[in-house]
C-alpha cells in the first residue's frame, strides 16, 4: 500500500486521537519549552522587584470563568511575586466573578508559602474587598479627596470594617498604592485604570489581559502610560519563567507548541498525498 492511499484511507477519528494526546499529555506532564521574555512583561517584573518591603499594591480583577485559563495564571504569578517580595496585596474587582478568581489565587498562593513555612494572613498581608459596581465611576471615586478609597470599600468580603485592617492601614485614595495590576478580560478593566488611575491621579498601572485585547495596549506601552503587559497565555507563561514557578500558563504552551507543530506535519502530509495522487492520476490516464 502506498504512503498516499494510507493516508487517503486513514479513519479521521484516528487524527483526532493524536490531537487530542498532543494536548493532553503536554498539560499533564510539561515538557519546558524554552521561553523567550519580552521587554513589557520584564518591564512589570523589574517594577516589582524594586518595590520595597512592606509596599501595599492594589491588584484589580476583571475577569470570569470563560477567560480564567489566560488571565488567571497572571494574577496568581503575580501575587505570587508580590508575596516573596514581602508585599501587602489589596483586591478589588469591577467585575462581579473578579472577587472570587483573586479569593482563589490566594488560596494556592497561600499553600505554596506554607509548604516553605510562611503564613499569609489575610488582613495583614492581604485582603479581599470584593466587588463594585459602576466601572469607571469607581475608580474615578477611590481618588477623590478626602478618603474616597474608604468611603466606596468600606467592608472587606468578610464583612470587616476595611479602616480596621492592617493592611489598610493610611490607606485613604488610590494614590496610596505603589501601583495598581489590573487583570482585564474587557469593560471596564485595564483601559480604565489606565485613563483615571494612571492619567489623573499618577499611579503607576500595569497588568493583564487576553491575546484579543492586548494590541490595543500598546500605544498605552510606547507613550509611557502604562508600566508594562502580560499578554495572553504566552505572557503569563513568560511571567512564570521569570518567578521560576512553572505552572499552568507554560504547560498551556508546551500544549499549543506541540498542536501547532502537528498541524504542520498534518498540512504537510496533505499536499504530499495531493501531489503523490495527483501525479499517479495522470501517469493511469496517459496509459488509457
Amino acid at each position: 500500500m502506498s504512503l498516499s492511499t494510507f493516508i487517503l484511507d486513514l479513519d479521521r477519528r484516528w487524527i483526532f486521537l493524536v490531537t487530542l494526546l498532543a494536548v493532553v499529555i503536554p498539560l499533564l506532564n510539561p515538557i519546558g519549552f524554552p521561553v523567550e521574555v519580552n521587554k513589557e512583561v520584564q518591564a512589570v517584573y523589574d517594577f516589582i522587584e524594586q518595590l520595597e518591603e512592606g509596599d501595599r499594591v492594589l491588584f484589580s480583577c476583571e475577569y470570569d470563568p470563560s477567560t480564567k485559563p489566560e488571565v488567571h495564571p497572571m494574577c496568581t504569578s503575580l501575587m505570587y511575586h508580590c508575596f516573596s517580595k514581602k508585599l501587602k496585596v489589596v483586591v478589588i474587582a469591577l467585575w462581579p466573578q473578579g472577587a472570587p478568581m483573586a479569593d482563589q489565587a490566594f488560596t494556592s498562593t497561600q499553600k505554596i508559602f506554607q509548604e516553605k513555612g510562611i503564613e499569609l494572613k489575610r488582613g495583614r498581608d492581604f485582603t479581599n474587598l470584593g466587588y463594585k459596581s459602576g466601572g469607571m465611576v469607581v475608580i474615578n471615586r477611590v481618588g477623590a479627596e478626602p478618603q474616597g478609597f474608604i468611603d466606596t470599600f468600606p467592608k472587606n468580603i468578610a464583612g470587616k470594617p476595611v479602616a480596621q485592617l492592617e493592611i489598610m492601614k493610611d490607606i485613604k485614595l488610590v494614590q496610596d498604592f505603589k501601583a495598581v495590576f489590573s487583570f482585564s478580560s474587557g469593560d471596564p478593566g485595564l483601559k480604565q485604570w489606565v485613563m483615571i488611575a494612571h492619567e489623573q491621579f499618577g499611579v503607576p498601572v500595569a497588568g493583564g489581559t487576553t491575546g484579543v485585547s492586548a494590541p490595543e495596549f500598546y500605544p498605552y506601552l510606547q507613550s509611557g502610560q502604562m508600566v508594562g503587559l502580560l499578554g495572553a497565555l504566552k505572557g503569563a507563561a513568560e511571567y512564570e519563567h521569570l518567578i521560576g514557578r512553572p505552572g499552568p500558563a507554560m504547560a498551556g504552551m508546551d500544549a499549543q507548541s506541540i498542536v501547532h507543530l502537528l498541524l504542520i506535519v498534518f498540512i504537510i502530509l496533505a499536499n504530499v498525498t495531493y501531489f503523490m495522487q495527483r501525479r499517479r492520476d495522470r501517469a493511469a490516464g496517459a496509459l488509457l
